[in-house]
């Protein structure tokens, strides 16, 4: 596999403490690091994160690092899993946000499933973007200026946007080869002046 490559690398998922869809979480988190790549699970609070299977509780995932210590130039990547109650609780953290603007204001690859782009909206990256999310956040993000499309899996400069679980496979897929291209000069254009 042409991914291999990913050793030496870190990459971060950010999620909520309680609330994010476990298949969302655990299918790109071990891809990575079958991969070679570190990975880190931060959160706003030390402890742990309750996973979800839909609306039943799953595992539970120690956090590695509390955001608000983490800085974005420690990492080569973000993935932002999705689940209705993870993004809807980190876009009212304002060190989850600043972390998000932070990847993108470096150019590096970020992952947003499902509902995870509201996450993306609240971090002020979402406008002029092209991408795809869970069908009923289409409203949300043509309201802040992006372009929504009905596709299992979408790439604009580094950021990877899919829409459901189904969806898995190709977003993964798409995941790895932004995380072993590297930086993107177009995502930086992407951070709103907020």
């Amino acid at each position: 596999m042409m991914f291999e490559k990913l050793s030496g690398k870190k990459v971060a998922f950010l999620m909520a403490n309680e609330g994010v869809e476990q298949i969302e979480l655990t299918e790109p988190l071990e891809a990575i690091r079958g991969c070679g790549a570190e990975v880190e699970l931060l959160a706003p609070e030390d402890g742990e994160i309750q996973a979800f299977n839909h609306l039943d509780k799953g595992q539970t995932f120690a956090v590695d690092r509390v955001v608000a210590e983490a800085d974005a130039s420690e990492y080569d990547g973000l993935v932002l899993p999705g689940g209705v109650a993870n993004p809807d609780q980190l876009r009212t953290k304002g060190e989850a946000l600043r972390f998000v603007r932070d990847f993108f204001a470096s150019g590096k690859p970020v992952g947003a499933i499902c509902h995870a782009p509201w996450t993306l909206i609240d971090a002020g990256v979402a406008e002029g973007r092209t991408l795809t999310s869970y069908p009923s956040l289409q409203t949300d993000l043509r309201n802040a200026g992006a372009e929504w499309v009905d596709e299992e899996v979408h790439v604009d400069n580094g950021l990877v946007t899919s829409r459901k679980p189904d969806d898995l496979d190709a977003f993964i897929g798409k995941v790895l080869e932004e995380l072993t291209e590297g930086v993107h000069e177009g995502q930086k254009a992407s951070v709103a002046s907020n």
